[in-house]
């Protein structure tokens, strides 16, 4: 009758339920008739998928299962392929590696690369816990020394290979695997777009892999020895480049790619191009330090020329000169090849005549930036999202936080606790300035933030209002400007509306004096002071007393047309 129970009882997923509804000595013999249940149950899991993955070509090489059709190894391989995998159409995609897995010595070399280094080709289930895990415990040992952390935000024109560079970097740093990026390669080949399988490292969402356009600031991260790095992956397109601000105003450092591919370079950089506007903005979101780098030297149009890549710096240098970056100190050119990974990790052969470091390394060499770790919380909000709660995104730009810690989010002074802090996706008791935060806030409603609010102490608040007086440089702007002009204001994250209501004076750009008359309108590069209100009430500081959040950008149908700072916040009237 046991038996005849068991039968009928196959379909519960948990034992321990039938056995408190049944009489005991059918209890008592469940376990074993339980156990001779399992023994069938085992090669049963093998020969599920078996024909789906193991091609005929590989049998000859394959150990015969030994009695009852269960190695460690067949159970491996199937376990290994649906973790790995989970749909049909991957396991298809894993025969090129399992291949490789059947060679003498390949086995630890399939471990090495899925980071689990668990000494190779040891039990089969050992191995599996030890791959198991692996992507969440890439990040460093919470014992070791804080690396600093940087953000780099890369910019430059469309298709100057921003995204495939940073897909190489995070490749070449360990933080992409090899199978996901052969996974990539074959998906794009599918495509006809097989140039572009790197750059999906970063673009993650399909219609960005479509177009091979960045949309949304890409978000990822790799370690060198003494730093840690974000990068930010910013889009090139012009109808995108309120993105781009976003993500440049949290960088600490641009890398501003451009193509030395003929005629790549020259679109980039001519009035429509978006090197230019990108390198002006990087420098307006407070980027001090410029890598240049002249990507696609491997192209059959330049060759690694050494004059291609001079003529390149030439056009360059004097418009970066001009935009406020000095070309000894804050600038450093380098080519590179972000396709083919030359000179981004390693020296390359053919490129005999560049003689300093590659990008990684020379990312690394920088010295430290300054921070304040005493100074007032400061953490403008980036995004937003609902899960389990509030988050936010941000970069902390001066002040430490710390968990359960009471804040205020201006402007509309909600008090908020901190429930959880993630610094770059790993949990952490506190954050120093400079570093990537997700806060899970408590309360406050997901709806009642909005990006460009500031997450603050609540014994130094920062100021917010809507009048304020700055001094702008007029970029690019084909007739003249009076008071009464609208524009988008760009300050660190937050984006509003504005209106110039008055112009105060003008300021010469060589010696600095201010006229004494009031000017009727500004034209195309002169400099003012201008009173600025904005819609509605934005949080700011003036550009003397916090940089970060004291300067700003105004553009207008999709062009910028002025950069400024913030001089002084006028008091509203009542």
């Amino acid at each position: 009758s046991a038996t005849g129970s068991i039968c009928l009882d196959t379909a519960p997923d948990s034992w321990e339920l039938e056995e408190d509804a049944e009489a005991p000595t059918a209890a008592a013999e469940l376990p074993s008739a339980f156990a001779a249940l399992n023994v069938n149950a085992r090669p049963f899991v093998p020969n599920v998928n078996a024909p789906a993955f193991i091609p005929s070509f590989l049998q000859a090489v394959e150990v015969p299962p030994s009695d009852g059709g269960w190695t460690p190894d067949s159970w491996l391989e199937v376990s290994l392929t649906v973790e790995n995998g989970g749909t049909e159409a991957d396991m298809t995609t894993e025969e090129e590696t399992w291949e490789q897995k059947e060679e003498p010595g390949g086995e630890e070399e399939e471990e090495e690369e899925g980071g689990g280094g668990g000494g190779g080709g040891g039990g089969g289930q050992e191995d599996l816990e030890e791959e198991m895990p692996m992507p969440k415990v890439a990040p460093a040992p919470p014992d070791a020394p804080k690396k600093e952390h940087v953000n780099v935000v890369f910019i430059g024109h469309v298709d100057a290979g921003k995204s495939t560079i940073g897909g190489q970097i995070m490749y070449l740093t360990g933080m992409v695997e090899k199978r996901t990026l052969e996974k990539y390669e074959r998906e794009a080949k599918e495509k006809n777009r097989e140039t572009w399988y790197l750059s999906w490292a970063l673009d993650t969402n399909q219609e960005e892999r479509d177009k091979g356009k960045t949309v949304e600031v890409g978000r990822a991260y790799f370690e060198t020895e003494k730093k840690h790095f974000t990068i930010l992956d910013a889009p090139g397109h012009k109808s995108f480049v309120p993105n781009m601000i976003g993500g440049a105003s949290q960088a600490d450092m641009a890398v501003l790619v451009i193509s030395a591919r003929k005629g790549e370079f020259e679109t980039g950089f001519e009035k429509g191009g978006q090197t230019r506007e990108h390198a002006m903005l990087a420098k307006t979101a407070g980027v001090k330090h410029l890598i240049v780098l002249v990507n696609k030297m491997d192209d059959p149009t330049v060759n690694w020329s050494l004059d291609r890549y001079e003529e390149c710096k030439e056009k360059l240098v004097p418009f970066l000169k001009k935009v406020g970056f000095n070309p000894k100190k804050d600038i450093h050119f380098m080519p590179c090849s972000g396709l083919t990974g030359a000179n981004l990790k390693d020296p390359v052969l053919e490129c005999s005549w560049y003689t300093g470091l590659p990008f990684i390394a020379h990312l690394d060499s920088l010295p430290n930036f300054t921070r304040s770790n005493d100074g007032p919380i400061r953490l403008p909000i980036v995004d937003k999202y609902k899960d389990m709660g509030t988050v936010i995104l941000g970069k902390l730009e001066s002040g430490c936080i710390s968990k359960a810690q009471q804040l205020v989010m201006m402007p509309n002074r909600h008090t908020v606790e901190v429930l959880i802090l993630l610094s770059d996706d790993v949990e952490t008791d506190d954050a120093c300035p400079g570093e990537n935060l997700k806060l899970r806030l408590k309360g406050i409603e997901e709806e009642e933030i909005l990006p460009g609010f500031i997450l603050c102490s609540p014994d130094n608040l920062c100021h917010s209002g809507r009048t304020f007086d700055a001094q702008i440089v007029i970029i690019e702007h084909k007739s003249i400007i009076c008071p009464g002009y609208n524009a988008v204001l760009h300050i660190h994250t937050c984006i509003e509306e504005v209106q110039i209501s008055a112009l105060i004076c003008l300021v010469d750009k060589k010696t600095g004096e201010k006229s004494k008359t009031r000017p009727r309108f500004v034209k195309q590069d002169q400099v003012c002071i201008a009173r600025l209100r904005a819609n509605g009430v934005i949080c700011l500081e003036t550009f003397k007393d916090f940089p970060q959040m004291g300067r700003f950008t105004l553009r207008d149908e999709g062009k910028t047309i002025a950069i400024g700072k913030v001089l002084k916040l006028v008091p509203e009237k009542d």
